[in-house]
């Protein structure tokens, strides 16, 4: 019960912070106020800012009432390890705590692992974590991974039995205490996270969006942390 009640009172200052301060201070857990370092709404065009493992297999289109960037296929990329094959990181942006927040709309197929995906810790092509949000859970799909030099291992805590994609625009925000090693994910406007984990390996990393093998758009991309 004191888990749930920590993971709720996190949710709640959060909503908060972030409405009353998006373009200023963000705070997480233990009164941490964190600034603003990066934002993107991709109207200007530029995709410059990004650093893809395919750059390719992703451009800058129209949606979402504007511009979006978009994974529009699949990259010509094979990770070392069993890991997302479809990588964009914010460029030059490392961050140990951080509240990433953006909107996410899949754009393939509908099956059990239809996903979307977030990266972060990445301090290498085989050394990151991702969360995988996907209509299923298994032990591939729809829960946090870490990818430490082998193929990927789910390291959730908790998590829903899925998480439905449609073909609509979903808000998503991660949040990351590298002190604590708290990782938690919400969709939408939901008041609890859809999965959470505790692990301390990578207290640091680059920040990015992407998908493990299908395609997708992210808009109105949000990070406030601690740069490192």
């Amino acid at each position: 019960m004191r888990t749930v009640i920590c993971w709720k009172a996190t949710a709640v200052l959060l909503l908060l912070a972030v409405a009353a301060g998006c373009n200023g201070l963000v705070g997480i857990g233990g009164g941490k106020k964190m600034p603003l370092l990066f934002e993107a709404d991709f109207e200007d065009g530029r995709i410059g800012d990004w650093r893809a493992t395919d750059p390719a297999a992703w451009q800058i289109e129209p949606g979402h009432d504007g511009k979006v960037l978009a994974l529009y296929k699949q990259s010509d990329y094979e990770p070392q390890v069993r890991s997302p094959f479809n990588i964009n990181l914010v460029r030059h942006v490392v961050v140990g705590s951080f509240v990433l927040e953006l909107k996410m709309r899949s754009t393939t197929k509908d099956y059990g692992h239809r996903d979307m995906c977030l990266i972060f810790g990445h301090q290498g092509p085989s050394h990151f974590y991702y969360v995988h949000i996907a209509n299923q859970s298994d032990a591939h799909a729809n829960s946090i991974f870490i990818v430490d030099a082998e193929p990927r291992v789910s390291i959730a805590k908790t998590r829903t039995e899925g998480t439905k994609w449609d073909d609509n625009w979903h808000t998503v925000r991660l949040v990351r205490d590298a002190e604590e090693g708290t990782i938690e994910v919400f969709f939408d406007d939901g008041p609890e996270p859809i999965m959470t984990a505790v692990d301390n390996r990578f207290e640091w990393g680059g920040v990015g969006v992407g998908s493990f093998d299908d395609t997708g758009q992210f808009d109105d991309v949000k990070l406030w942390g601690e740069e490192r």
